[in-house]
């Protein structure tokens, strides 16, 4: 089992809209609920996933999946 951090995908969603979080080569990558893609640092994902964690924002839910061959990700919203 691969356990680097281009084997997930995190996806943060509410009843309204959901973004997805993977790693690539070059570093992170954030899809928009419309669909654009923008790279992130490592910080701005924890400033996305940790508050949904810790129970501050209510209504959003955290889905992580693991793949063990990035190219086989499913980066559909």
């Amino acid at each position: 089992m691969i356990l680097t951090n281009e084997s997930y995908v995190i996806r943060i969603c509410t009843k309204s809209f959901t973004e997805l979080y993977y790693r690539e080569k070059d570093g992170w990558m954030k899809v928009s609920s419309r669909g654009n893609v923008f790279p992130a640092t490592a910080e701005q994902v924890l400033n996305h996933v940790l508050p949904a964690l810790a129970g501050i924002k209510l209504g959003v839910t955290i889905e992580v999946e693991h793949y063990d061959d990035p190219e086989e990700r499913n980066l559909q919203l």
